[in-house]
């Protein structure tokens, strides 16, 4: 798809469909009880207001948590076979309204067109993946010890499932919880955040088009409230939710006490390797990718560099080559290469990271500040920013900021570099470069990450691998792949005698 031509498509901005400004339970677009609503703002223009959402109550929460509890049996007894040819008909309406979400994706979440029309396709790739598990979905025949005997295993879903998902990839995370849940026979309940509303409740309409019966899928919109109700409520077997550590904490205390399943995915410090015989360029390449990409808002960002000191200020000008050519401004604009962070509160938490960093002893060598210039003043711009003389146990170094600031750390040979990978609490992804096959796959056995990357840019894996972490980034189930199948369903195991009558 042409960028140039896609940016045209979506000059005029569109006014919100009335129905998905409000919550979808048992198969109706319904208002909250309370009658509140939030705001939901374009990140590059925050006087472009996108529309108002129900601010959901305990009550909106449990009727939907109601609706997808009554439809469960009957959506178990239709058979992943027909669970995931209704996955493939909304994956079908999706590739035919592509170029509409991709510029919901750009308004709501601030991505440039290139990275949301990347992730409207991601999301069409892992819905088709998922729904062709509805084949796979299997169990085993076993040995039996006693002669006449079937001894065998399948597996059912575990029941009503929460998923909440954030504002970063808000619509391939959704996808990516909404599909397997559902081809497994779990009915659910989805609540997106607050800042990006829109994205999810577009999606929602789409799988109602495509079949999915009444209350199997119902959407929930708001913040606090209706989150802790899915995580404490005793008919939700399962919570999949990604976000911070601190609240996928507080959600793992809520699920505790009743056993309920929980899938964690939290954030992530990543850490790319160069050592002093990798190619740089492609190095460099791949660090901007990772770490400049939806303006570092990805939990597998790139957000140290780890580099062997004799190569570290080359290194260092390629990088800052790359970041002169920028452009910052609005995402649908196709030359834009950086878009904004999603708020204020974001953009704050970047500069201030940065201030403490250079109280630490750091130096900025570009970047640094709050952008600013023509058509970028109602919108929450950073300045792309590179920081050296990073300390590997300073707070930048081991805390994640979620924004365009990368730390350059130096590594005195291939051990010190491994090391400091592995000194953070995360462990999402780790990457390597280097032209040393010895050195490859030592990193391979000795990355404290999930998912790793060598001579290649560090960030997710693609639409059928797993996508998880290790350490405080991950508990649960992968997500993506035929592994997330684990969490939404649970085994069953039986023993069948037929004797001689």
């Amino acid at each position: 798809m042409n960028l140039s031509t896609l940016e045209t498509q979506l000059h005029g901005r569109e006014a919100l469909d009335p129905k998905l400004s409000n919550n979808f339970i048992n198969g109706q677009w319904v208002p909250s009880d309370s009658g509140n609503t939030f705001a939901d703002e374009n990140p590059s223009d925050t006087t472009d207001v996108i529309g108002f959402f129900p601010d959901s109550t305990v009550e909106d929460t449990e009727a939907a948590i109601a609706a997808a509890k009554n439809a469960a049996g009957a959506w178990e007894q239709l058979g992943s076979i027909k669970r995931g040819d209704i996955l493939f008909a909304a994956a079908d309406i999706l590739s035919r309204r592509k170029e509409e979400l991709t510029g919901i994706v750009s308004r709501e979440q601030g991505k440039c067109l290139r990275e949301s029309l990347g992730e409207t396709q991601r999301a069409i790739d892992i819905l088709r993946f998922a729904a062709g598990e509805g084949r796979r979905l299997s169990g085993s025949t076993l040995p039996a010890d006693e002669p006449r005997t079937m001894a065998l295993t399948w597996k059912r879903p575990i029941g009503v499932v929460a998923l909440i998902t954030p504002w970063n990839f808000p619509l391939a995370i959704p996808i990516w919880k909404m599909a397997p849940a559902l081809v497994s026979g779990c009915t659910a309940v989805i609540k997106p955040s607050p800042l990006a509303p829109l994205t999810t409740a577009f999606l929602v309409d789409i799988f109602n088009e495509a079949g999915v019966p009444a209350g199997v899928l119902n959407l929930v919109q708001g913040d606090r409230a209706p989150g802790e109700t899915l995580s404490s409520h005793p008919d939700v077997r399962g919570i999949s939710f990604t976000g911070s550590l601190g609240v996928g904490l507080a959600i793992q205390a809520a699920a505790a006490p009743r056993l309920a399943r929980t899938q964690l995915e939290l954030g992530g410090k990543n850490a790319l390797i160069v050592l002093a015989d990798a190619d740089l360029e492609s190095a460099a390449d791949a660090i901007i990718h990772g770490a400049y990409g939806q303006a570092g808002q990805r939990c597998s960002a790139t957000s140290r560099v780890v580099v062997e000191r004799p190569v570290r200020e080359e290194l260092v000008e390629l990088l800052l080559e790359r970041l002169a050519k920028f452009r910052i401004g609005d995402p649908s604009v196709a030359e834009t290469t950086l878009g904004p962070v999603v708020n204020e509160a974001r953009l704050e938490a970047c500069l201030a990271a940065i201030a403490q960093a250079t109280r630490d002893g750091a130096v900025i060598r570009t970047g640094g500040q709050r952008a600013a210039g023509p058509g970028l003043e109602h919108g929450w711009y950073m300045q792309p920013t590179l920081l050296t003389e990073v300390a590997p146990d300073s707070e930048l170094a081991m805390e994640e900021v979620f924004g365009p600031v990368l730390s350059v750390i130096d590594a005195e040979d291939f051990e010190h570099a491994m090391n400091i990978s592995n000194s953070v609490k995360y462990g999402m992804s780790g990457t390597l470069f280097t032209r040393n096959r010895a050195h490859v796959y030592d990193a391979l056995n000795r990355f404290e990450a999930g998912m790793l990357h060598v001579n290649r840019p560090g960030v997710g894996a693609w639409p059928h691998m797993p996508h998880m972490g290790a350490k405080l980034s991950q508990y649960g189930a992968a997500e993506c792949s035929s592994e997330t199948m684990e969490f939404y369903m649970e085994m069953r195991s039986a023993c069948i005698s037929f004797p001689v009558d």
